[in-house]
C-alpha cells in the first residue's frame, strides 16, 4: 500500500469520527464518570472486540450475505433497538453516583459486555467496513496484509477517540456530584433512547 492511499484512508477514517458522540462513545462518557478511566477501558475493549469482528465478517464476503438477507438484517437491527433502549432506560433510572456503584455494576465482564454489545447491535457496521476497505485496496497486490493494515488503523484510531471521550467524562467527574451527577445519566440514557426511537422509526418506515 503506498504512502498516499494510506493517508488518504486516515482522513477518511479521521472525517468519519469528526461527528458528535455516537451510542458508543456516550457509553464511554457514562462508564468513565460513574466507574473511573481506567475501568472504562473494558467497555472501550468490548466495543473494539466487536469491531474486530464486523471487521472479519466484511473480510469473509458476510457484508454481501446481510446486505442480500432482508429477514436476517431486520431482526438483527430490531435486536440493536432494544438493547439501545434497554441501555438507555439503565442510566436515566440510575440513582448513584461515580462513588456509589456496587461491585456488579463495576465488574470488568459487565463493562466490557456492555461496550461488545453496543457495538455489535448495529448491522451496518459489516455493511459499512464491506464498503470502506474495498475503496483502498490494489486488486492486483494481496488483499490479505491490505485488510490487516486498513483494519488495524481504523481499531487505533477508533480506540484513541473512545479513551479520549473515557478521560473527559473522568475529568467531568469530579465536577458532577448528586443531582448534576444524575442529569448526566439522565441526559445520556435520553439521548440513547432517542437514537434507539429514530432506528425503530426508519424499520417502520414503508419503502418506497
Amino acid at each position: 500500500m503506498s504512502l498516499e492511499t494510506y493517508l488518504l484512508y486516515l482522513a477518511a477514517v479521521a472525517v468519519f469520527f469528526a461527528t458528535p458522540p455516537d451510542t458508543n462513545q456516550l457509553l464511554i462518557i457514562s462508564n468513565a464518570i460513574r466507574h473511573g478511566l481506567r475501568r472504562s477501558l473494558w467497555t472501550v475493549f468490548g466495543d473494539l472486540s466487536a469491531n474486530a469482528i464486523q471487521m472479519s465478517a466484511a473480510a469473509f464476503g458476510l457484508a454481501a450475505i446481510i446486505a442480500t438477507s432482508a429477514t436476517a438484517f431486520a431482526l438483527i437491527r430490531w435486536l440493536g433497538v432494544a438493547y439501545l433502549a434497554w441501555i438507555g432506560l439503565q442510566l436515566i433510572l440510575s440513582k448513584g453516583g461515580a462513588d456509589e456503584a456496587s461491585p456488579a455494576q463495576n465488574s470488568a465482564a459487565r463493562l466490557y459486555r456492555q461496550g461488545f454489545l453496543t457495538s455489535m447491535a448495529n448491522p451496518f457496521a459489516v455493511v459499512f467496513f464491506g464498503a470502506l476497505f474495498p475503496q483502498f485496496i490494489d486488486p492486483a497486490a494481496p488483499v490479505l496484509p491490505h485488510l490487516a493494515i486498513l483494519g488495524a488503523t481504523y481499531l487505533v484510531v477508533d480506540g484513541a477517540i473512545l479513551m479520549l471521550w473515557g478521560w473527559l467524562g473522568a475529568r467531568a467527574a469530579g465536577a458532577l456530584r448528586g443531582a448534576r451527577f444524575g442529569l448526566v445519566n439522565k441526559i445520556c440514557g435520553g439521548l440513547m433512547l432517542a437514537g434507539a426511537a429514530l432506528l425503530a422509526l426508519k424499520d417502520m418506515r414503508p419503502a418506497r
